[in-house]
């Protein structure tokens, strides 16, 4: 037995509902059983299995749907009753072992470092981990359980009452969330509930043999639908192409199948492989081989940037997945049933929004949320093809007027964009507004003039009254203002629109459109 594990045994002795806790999350919720509530004002029973307890409401899955009861104004009875006098928030995680390997529970000892407690962690198989937070007398303050599996198993745990945090890379899918909703978990596609607490990214990879440096993203989906099968076909070498992916379940692969392949099915002579790693020494001994595997999980095989026929071409570095310019980025997201939390874990949730979170998730090996500065002289590649694409209604007088307005400026890291619907901002962008905010309350801003810029597709219209990439960055700066309730004294945030003038990609498909639709944060500082 381990120190950690001996450690732990102590306190659990000490405490019984922690024993009763730790067991249950350890060999599987499955064991927990139905408990009968019954209410002291008029005798009123009821018997179900218990979904939650925050150390005051405790809720209920019961023949009559989920109740939530105040837990003095009851009798309970059976063996998983809450102990009323020992309570200790229990946290189960279930979801994409990517981020439960290493990030989450570094985020967690982190979170504990700065409540002043003390994180102590034990695996129990290669799928489990518990970790305690104990204060300085050994007393256990809140328990969380990890199931390291996937995005599918842990959107299921979550819908079964088996799981409290789904954390996943990819987002919810509409059946996942409709059966949420069906069950009593809420809206888990609302901000309050959809938590992004980094990013990766998925990276082409193909056999180095064949010299190339990028390839467009329209031939990577063509090629996993089946549509091109040859590498001549799309301007390489006459070989036939090898098509790798990781395991049928992953998340990430998944992301790529939801957000690309659109109505097209992936082909089914794609080889599956066991991880990342397998996939990437699997593309680079395979002649024509062609694969997708995660940021820093490229090995021996050759990654390659995305460029589209336009000529823009995307590389999957940290400051471009940031501001959401790789399309092939992926948000970590924790999705949260609709319920209240105890306090420390209230606590560790807004802890995630906070600097030291964000250095926590880049030492992880993952991209943060945290805003970087891009000063112009860094974008001379996006202003060489804005000038490149010069042409018609979009001319150098425009491009001059732009520039003179942008370069006392430096553009943030932050960037928004909308869902299809052009109504709705997308779920990272959510998140960076929600971060925003919190940067705002917290004085990073103070004495700075913030500037929303609006950009668009070449086809969205003349009518200056009506241009869409302004009303895009009026709608973000509303939005701000909504979640703040009113702007600081010592910040502005003004807008301002240029259309077609900075395109970052083709406009030819709905992934270049929505790179173009998008609103920019830029700061001056003077």
């Amino acid at each position: 037995m381990t120190q950690a594990c001996r450690r732990l045994v102590k306190i659990i002795t000490r405490t019984a509902a922690c024993a009763a806790a730790v067991f249950l999350s350890l060999v599987g919720p499955v064991l927990a059983q139905d408990v009968t509530i019954t209410t002291s004002d008029n005798g009123l029973t009821v018997t179900g299995r218990i979904v939650s307890y925050d150390g005051e409401l405790l809720q209920l899955d019961s023949p009559h749907g989920l109740l939530t009861l105040r837990y003095d104004d009851v009798t309970c009875t059976g063996e998983d009753c809450p102990d009323r006098d020992n309570f200790v928030p229990l946290v189960r995680l279930s979801g994409a072992a990517r981020m439960a390997d290493v990030m989450i529970p570094a985020l967690i000892e982190a979170f504990a470092r700065g409540e002043g407690l003390t994180a102590v962690s034990e695996r129990e198989d290669a799928d489990h981990l518990s970790i305690a937070l104990l204060d300085d007398t050994d007393d256990m303050q809140a328990q969380f359980t990890l199931r390291l599996s996937n995005t599918d198993e842990g959107f299921a745990d979550l819908i079964a009452f088996e799981a409290d945090v789904v954390m996943a890379v990819r987002e919810v899918r509409a059946e996942e969330a409709e059966r949420a909703a069906l069950v009593g978990l809420g809206d888990i596609t609302d901000p309050s509930q959809a938590r992004i607490v980094g990013f990766d990214a998925l990276v082409p990879i193909v056999d180095p043999g064949l010299g190339l440096r990028h390839l467009s993203l329209r031939d990577i989906t063509r090629a996993f639908r089946g549509e091109v099968t040859n590498w001549q076909e799309i301007g390489g070498p006459d070989l036939n192409m090898n098509l790798h992916l990781g395991p049928q379940s992953d998340g990430q692969w998944q992301f790529f199948v939801d957000q690309y392949l659109g109505d097209g099915e992936l082909v089914d002579t794609v080889v599956r492989h066991a991880s990342a790693s397998e996939t990437s020494a699997a593309v680079a001994a395979s002649t024509g081989g062609l694969g997708l595997v995660p940021y820093g999980e490229t090995a021996n095989s050759q990654a390659v940037a995305l460029r589209d026929a336009c000529g823009f071409t995307a590389v999957p570095q940290t400051v471009n997945m940031k501001t959401q310019d790789y399309a092939l980025t992926e948000p970590l997201f924790l999705y949260l049933p609709d319920r209240r939390h105890p306090a420390i874990i209230r606590s560790f949730l807004k802890f995630l929004r906070s600097p030291q979170a964000q250095l926590v998730v880049r030492r992880a090996g993952f991209v943060d949320q945290g805003a970087v500065p891009i000063p112009l002289d860094a974008q001379g590649q996006r202003f060489a093809n804005a000038i490149a694409q010069a042409q018609g209604d979009i001319g150098l007088d425009d491009l001059q007027r732009m520039v003179s307005v942008l370069t006392p400026m430096t553009r943030l890291s932050i960037s928004f964009r909308f869902l299809e619907t052009e109504e709705v901002l997308d779920a990272p962008s959510r998140s960076n507004l929600l971060a925003l905010g919190q940067a705002i309350r917290d004085g990073r801003y103070d004495g700075q003039s913030l500037m929303f810029i609006g950009f668009g597709a070449a086809d969205e219209g003349d009518d200056v009254s009506a241009d869409p990439s302004l009303l895009r960055a009026e709608a973000v700066k509303a939005a701000l203002i909504n979640v703040l309730g009113d702007l600081p004294e010592d910040v502005t945030v003004d807008t301002v629109a240029f259309g077609a003038a900075l395109p970052m990609g083709c406009d030819d498909t709905p992934w270049g459109r929505q790179r173009n639709n998008r609103v920019e944060l830029w700061v001056d500082q003077r």
